[in-house]
């Protein structure tokens, strides 16, 4: 299934040039094939939890007991690919890979009939991304996972380069592929230093028992955590994150912001704890420091901002470090409520770029200050966009409180210092959000720029009202998700020693 899952969407665009070199396809036959590749690839990542086995994780829990046997269990669906890796899953990676095929198939259905160049190249670009994110989300080689993870830059600096919104893209692709990359080089050297220990060897659970000394896990630990950090991003290394959000398309910064922000904290809880355990705890103060001024920095830099995109990128960045606390909390409720914000936000951040690429789409501008009076002329906007909003806070019975409180709790038992600033960055969230919405939707109708207000088409309706009911689900029954990545938690929490 796995092999399934990561192979297809490359057939499907190897297919598409195939019959383009031998005769010009229509754009008609090239959206159908790619719709229908997203539609499968999605309904395939459907059964994986559908056909999980939990019994042993049960009797694990009841007994609260860990041994070998329990801990290899951790992962299922396993497949050996004799030439460089191993695959498997588990429900950390069941979830990231059902949000991967969810927001690839959103991306293609919104977008596929607005672009009027080069589509081929448009579909085979998004085809291939989810090809390497499942590959990142279902190899159990280190070696593997960082040739999708570096892997990814490619298709995404295409997306910004070639389809971006503004005459800036270049720059904003530039931007990714710099900061990318630096952290890349850091990665690159940790793993050729691991390689060397592990005699070129790099299955994840053969590395959690190599007994690296004390000052080259230290090493090791930097290197990675700033490639990883990077993705996420960390204060200083965000800057390249508003300018790529604002310059990509509706779909590019859906990814961004859905899947590719994940990338950093899946690494901190598939790897570096895991790996490097008493480095981790040795630097869990600049860890918590270095978030915590994330987490306030961008939300005060958010409060000054004029378009809209750039509001939601810096909130992004907010809450991804919220989740660095969680990940780092070394606590069962945090590292659930870390693993549970990255779904919720997945889906929240989503929505909010999306239904600003609908007032794009329709006006040409993201700055506030051509709009108001919405609620007027566009009062199925104007609901949608409070709702993903108030979601974006984190409002009790929506997706996002349930990360968010686990997180604090756990947050609170380590640290009330960290945890009354963490807190500061929800006040703040509530404020730039809530002044969003006021000066967008209430007030004065703004006619002198815009004349002609348009409310959600069908479309828009309906893929808007799959995230309605998708953030309501999950903040009103979580519990799901929670049995999936009980486990996964605490065996991650046993290599820490902490259970």
């Amino acid at each position: 299934m796995l092999s399934f899952l990561l192979s297809l969407p490359i057939i499907g665009s190897v297919f598409l040039l195939l019959i383009n070199f031998v005769k010009k396809v229509s754009n008609e036959f090239i959206k159908f094939v790619a719709l229908l590749i997203a539609i499968l690839e999605f309904i395939l990542s459907l059964l994986l939890p559908f056909n999980w086995n939990s019994n042993s994780y049960y009797s694990f829990i009841k007994n609260n007991f860990i041994d070998s046997v329990s801990i290899n269990t951790e992962f299922q669906f396993a497949e050996l690919v004799k030439i460089w890796q191993n695959l498997s899953v588990d429900g950390l990676s069941i979830i990231l890979i059902i949000l991967t095929t969810f927001l690839i198939l959103i991306c293609l259905i919104i977008s596929i009939d607005t672009i009027k160049n080069d589509l081929i190249l448009y579909v085979i670009s998004f085809l291939v991304m989810e090809t390497l994110l499942i590959g990142v989300f279902s190899s159990t080689s280190l070696f593997a996972f960082y040739i999708f993870f570096e892997g990814i830059l490619i298709p995404m600096y295409l997306i910004i380069g070639i389809w971006g919104s503004r005459s800036r893209k270049s720059k904003a692709g530039n931007y990714l592929f710099f900061y990318t990359f630096v952290g890349s080089i850091f990665m690159l050297l940790g793993l050729i230093s691991i390689g060397f220990d592990s005699f070129g060897h790099f299955d994840f659970e053969y590395l959690k028992l190599i007994p690296f000394s004390f000052e080259k896990e230290l090493f090791l630990w930097i290197l990675f955590f700033i490639g990883f950090g990077i993705k996420i991003p960390i204060l200083p290394a965000h800057i390249w994150l508003p300018e790529a959000h604002v310059e990509a398309p509706t779909a590019g910064s859906v990814i961004l912001a859905g899947i590719l922000l994940k990338l950093g904290g899946y690494g901190f809880i598939r790897f570096i704890l895991p790996i490097f355990p008493t480095a981790s705890y040795f630097f869990l103060p600049l860890v918590y420091n270095l978030a915590i001024l994330s987490i306030l920095y961008t939300s005060f830099i958010a409060l000054r901002q004029i378009d809209l995109k750039k509001i939601i990128a810096y909130s992004s960045v907010a809450h991804m470090n919220l989740d660095i606390l969680g990940i780092f909390s070394f606590n069962v409720q945090g590292l659930e409520g870390a693993i549970f914000l990255m779904l919720g936000h997945g889906l929240v951040a989503s929505a909010l770029f999306l239904i600003i690429g609908s007032i794009y789409i329709r006006h040409s501008t993201r700055l506030i200050r051509y709009y108001g009076g919405l609620t007027q002329t566009m009062p199925l906007f104007s609901f949608c966009f409070l709702f993903f909003l108030i979601a974006n806070i984190g409002l009790p019975g929506l997706c996002n409180f349930v990360g968010e409180i686990l997180i604090f709790i756990s947050i609170f038992a380590k640290s009330p210092f960290v945890t009354f600033f963490a807190a500061i960055g929800v006040v703040l969230c509530s404020a730039y959000s809530l002044w969003l919405h006021n000066r967008m939707n209430f007030g004065t109708l703004n006619t002198r720029h815009i004349s002609k207000f348009n409310d959600l088409v069908y479309l828009e309706k309906f893929i808007y009202s799959i995230f309605v009911v998708l953030i309501i689900l999950l903040g009103v029954y979580p519990q799901p998700v929670l049995n999936l990545i009980h486990t996964n938690s605490i065996t991650v929490l046993s290599t820490l020693w902490i259970i």
